[in-house]
């Protein structure tokens, strides 16, 4: 029975209750987890609020080299870690493997940065004074993370909130919260005082309301559908908590007529189905130039028909199952809408068959011709392994059809033109903009969206500001 991790020990809810963990390739039960209460949260907290006044003491260097031995206690498990992420979550255990890598490069990054991040002295125009600019930990945190990069999505906001000086409230997605419990266990174990860091399992309609409402709680990050980041918002405002809301993505890729096809084939069928196409920076819309579509799309369409689909742990496999049998439902309604007002399927379009996939929540990859504009695979987030394909005449036509989205989080360009490539990073409308290049969110990059994607940047030295209270200070000599 997985528990939660609240001031430095394994504890169970208030409540008594927990609930099931299940595999989604074959149904069954993994472990049970915790369902924790608001009780349960405004433990969590008041134990890291306790925590603070220590931790925000302690200096930038001994915090850090706390987390560089948590790190490695983290990496020392990484394949057990693999297969029980791979158990809950249902991506292949070498994806599983490569987010858990992501998530000690990240940590890495901020254990790293912490020890040179400075404030400023600032000479002031009355010759008697000058000024200071500190930078100080905010207290509490709340760090909410989702389903699809479990681990990866809990280090972007684990790392910089600790290394600034704060403490730390977690609450992982209800159906993935075994990995993310245990790696809590080996940071704690590591050496972080108790109550440093925290972690809650649970509803979000509870567990999260919780930890965005405490009047404890300054400073909340949250990645998940970006209705949810409108509560998330709407609720932290009424207590002028700092935010940052990594949302939704429908991310466009262009390829152009001049583009390095090979490359471009590669970084479309990765950045499609890679998780199974359950990722917010997905390639979710492709837009090819006529003079190669037909070319492409060829190529393309032979290379999605052999990506072998089944259960994460075999040999050979590149996409597991869906995470759930809603969210399949979901993906598999919007393929529908899609055929039946006149796109036509190029791959996929239905669940495998035969021995192994009847118990688990399975999805062909499929690729779309001839997609209506006003179908759900434009107007919604398509979170699952499909993606339409649309013929275009020219660059700005593409940037045109790109740019008519809600969200706005990352896009994509195939180019060997250099204007080309720098027109497109600049017109288009997204936080983040890839050019001849896959869709991987580095560490050292800022990171986030803007519409409905989100509020606020992830990653770089820029998310270390996120978690840091700005303070200016005059001083008199004489």
């Amino acid at each position: 029975m997985a528990k939660m991790f609240i001031g430095g020990e394994s504890v169970e809810s208030v409540s008594n209750q927990t609930y099931d963990i299940r595999n989604p390739a074959t149904g069954a039960l993994v472990d049970v987890a915790q369902k924790g209460t608001r009780e349960d949260a405004q433990r969590a907290i008041d134990a890291a609020d306790d925590a603070f006044k220590k931790w925000r003491l302690t200096s930038t260097a001994e915090r850090c080299e706390i987390l560089f031995k948590g790190i490695e206690s983290v990496r020392a498990n990484l394949h057990e870690l693999a297969v029980l992420l791979c158990s809950e979550q249902g991506k292949p255990v070498k994806q599983a493997e490569t987010e858990i890598e992501h998530f000690l490069h990240g940590m890495t990054f901020y254990a790293r940065l912490g020890p040179s991040y400075r404030g400023a002295y600032v000479p002031l125009p009355d010759m008697t004074m000058y000024g200071m600019v500190l930078k100080q930990p905010m207290g509490v945190c709340a760090a909410i993370s989702p389903w699809n990069f479990p681990i990866t999505l809990m280090g972007t906001k684990l790392g910089p909130a600790l290394v600034a000086g704060n403490t730390v409230v977690h609450k992982p997605a209800s159906t993935t919260p075994l990995t993310a419990t245990r790696i809590v266990e080996l940071l704690n174990a590591a050496g972080l005082p108790p109550g440093v860091l925290n972690i809650v399992t649970g509803p979000g309609g509870v567990v999260g309301e919780e930890l965005i409402s405490n009047p404890k709680v300054r400073r909340v990050a949250f990645t998940g559908q970006s209705d949810t980041g409108q509560r998330v918002a709407e609720i932290s405002g009424r207590g002028m908590k700092r935010i940052t809301l990594e949302l939704g993505g429908s991310d466009p890729l262009i390829i152009c007529d001049d583009a390095d096809l090979k490359r471009a084939e590669g970084a479309t069928w990765i950045g499609r189905y890679f998780n199974c196409g359950q990722a917010c920076l997905a390639v979710k819309r492709l837009y090819v130039f006529d003079k190669v579509y037909d070319e492409f799309v060829s190529r393309l369409t032979a290379r999605v028909q052999k990506l072998k689909v089944g259960p994460g742990e075999q040999e050979g496999v590149f996409m597991g199952p869906m995470h759930t049998a809603v969210q399949r439902a979901e993906v598999e309604a919007q393929v529908a809408d899609a055929v039946n007002n006149g796109a036509r399927v190029l791959a996929g379009g239905s669940r495998p068959q035969g021995d192994g996939f009847d118990k688990g929540y399975f999805l062909n990859p499929t690729l779309l011709a001839d997609v209506p504009v006003n179908s759900k695979m434009v107007t919604e987030e398509v979170f699952g392994p499909a993606l339409p394909v649309w013929r275009v005449k020219d660059l700005d036509q593409a940037i045109a059809m790109a740019n008519n989205s809600i969200w706005g989080l990352g896009a994509s360009i195939f180019t060997r033109d250099l204007t080309k490539a720098r027109y497109a990073a600049e017109n288009i409308q997204a936080g983040n903009v890839w050019i001849n290049s896959l869709h991987i969110g580095y560490d050292e990059m800022p990171f986030g969206g803007t519409k409905m994607s989100g509020v606020g940047r992830e990653h770089g030295p820029e998310a270390l500001e996120y978690y840091l209270e700005t303070k200016g200070v005059v001083i008199a000599t004489g």
